[in-house]
């Protein structure tokens, strides 16, 4: 019994150590009081918990070992702040100006360093380019020319030693190497992305490098044979694991997004044949993007604050037609399609259709000034991309268009309002 109780012992002990803190001070006249905090994997942020807040202080316990990038999210404004855990632990502060965050002191020393080198890659890739033409307008020895010198060498010094941070080394030499804009770098080669992308561990993941490097693979020649390269990665990563089957997900988002519509086709039905057993973030892919086919029945959406409807969902308002909107009152090309569908709006209605337009917004009153002028069905989350519909109708732009049939079936998926008063022959 000893000798089990021993081993047990030993075993929380290991796991006490495993857990790091964050602790979050915010001012008294910050209004939330709850927190949700994120993890990453490759561009997807991942919900580990939420916690209230006691007094001006959130303390969130992490029970396992993390390196990698983090997210804070106080869905009652909106708002956000990104850090980083090299599994140790997080102190931060910040200001707030009209229950916004302003200013965010980094307290704990990984995240003040990776907050100062951040700053220096900003500058060094958006300013020192021009640091160094206005340069040749002073001579050497002026105060201004000086002061140019000075900031000159300090945004092309090395960093020094970064061992003792390992996520910090990990991030800053790999964005560097892939990421970073600069015209007397070497380029890349696809095969150096591939032994990157099939050869790193498992901080490619936390890191939020895996979208942007494979951006830049996608980007490297004159493109003429891209099904072929893409092949080539997919083979070296290994579609079979979880990190071959994170770089599929990845790329078939990309294409959606960039409306690569052929790419994305073949690579999605490609992950739908996978015969082996597939990872959540792989999972979620094909849900997300099978349910919101041509032909597929929308998934049904419990409102959460409707306008101009008793209905409760999606599937209990009863209409002949039903043209789904995903929009945003910051979008200035919702700006500019809403008020067309409104335009026709009587028409629409004519045809025993009905109109349900989600919003993206995060502002309360932003969002209500709006949809006084909407004459249909109005709902929100008011939590902006973090809104639960976004992953659950695929959307990756605003605005976003479905048109279901009586039965709440997908018969179209219009890019534009022109195409879908086309499709409604209200052109």
């Amino acid at each position: 019994m000893k000798k089990i109780f021993g081993i047990l012992s030993l075993a929380a002990i290991c796991s006490v150590q495993a857990q790091f803190k964050i602790s979050i001070e915010v001012p008294g006249d910050f209004a939330p009081r709850e927190v949700y905090l994120y993890t990453l994997n490759g561009s997807k942020d991942i919900l580990s918990t939420k916690e209230l807040r006691k007094g001006n202080i959130w303390q969130i316990a992490y029970p396992k070992s993390y390196q990698g990038m983090m997210k804070l999210y106080f869905p009652e404004n909106g708002t956000s702040l990104n850090f980083i855990s090299e599994n140790k632990d997080v102190m931060l502060k910040f200001e707030a100006a009209k229950n916004k965050i302003s200013k965010i002191e980094y307290l704990d020393e990984s995240n003040s360093l990776m907050n100062k080198l951040q700053d220096i890659q900003q500058k060094k890739e958006y300013i020192l380019p021009a640091l160094y033409q206005i340069k040749e307008y002073y001579k050497d020895g002026q105060p201004f020319g000086k002061s140019l010198d000075e900031e000159i060498q300090r945004l092309s010094t090395s960093n020094g030693d970064l061992s003792k941070f390992p996520f910090v080394q990990y991030y800053n030499t790999n964005y560097n190497r892939f990421v970073e804009k600069s015209a007397t770098k070497k380029p890349l080669t696809h095969e150096e992305i591939v032994h990157f992308l099939a050869n790193s561990d498992e901080k490619l993941e936390s890191s939020s490098l895996l979208r942007p490097v494979l951006v830049a693979y996608l980007n490297i020649g004159p493109n003429t044979n891209i099904t072929n390269d893409i092949d080539k990665l997919l083979t070296a990563v290994n579609t079979e694991t979880p990190r071959g089957q994170t770089i599929l997900s990845e790329l078939i988002e990309l294409f959606d997004a960039y409306d690569m519509q052929d790419l994305k086709t073949k690579y999605l039905t490609e992950a739908k044949n996978l015969k082996c057993t597939i990872n959540q973030r792989l999972s979620g892919t094909i849900s997300a993007n099978v349910n919101t086919e041509v032909g597929a029945k929308f998934p049904d959406y419990k409102f959460n604050r409707a306008t101009n409807s008793t209905a409760k969902s999606v599937y209990d308002l009863k209409a002949e037609k039903k043209i789904i909107v995903f929009w945003s009152s910051t979008c200035s090309h919702c700006e500019a399609e809403l008020p067309k569908i409104i335009e026709k709006y009587n028409q629409i209605k004519g045809q025993k259709a009905e109109v349900i337009a989600f919003s993206l917004d995060v502002e309360k009153e932003a969002y209500e000034n709006k949809v006084k002028n909407l004459p249909w069905v109005n709902d929100t989350e008011l939590r902006g991309w973090y809104s639960s519909f976004v992953d659950t109708y695929n959307v990756h732009a605003t605005p976003t268009y479905f048109v279901l049939d009586s039965n709440n079936k997908i018969i179209a998926k219009p890019d534009h309002v022109a195409d879908l008063l086309k499709f409604l022959n209200l052109n």
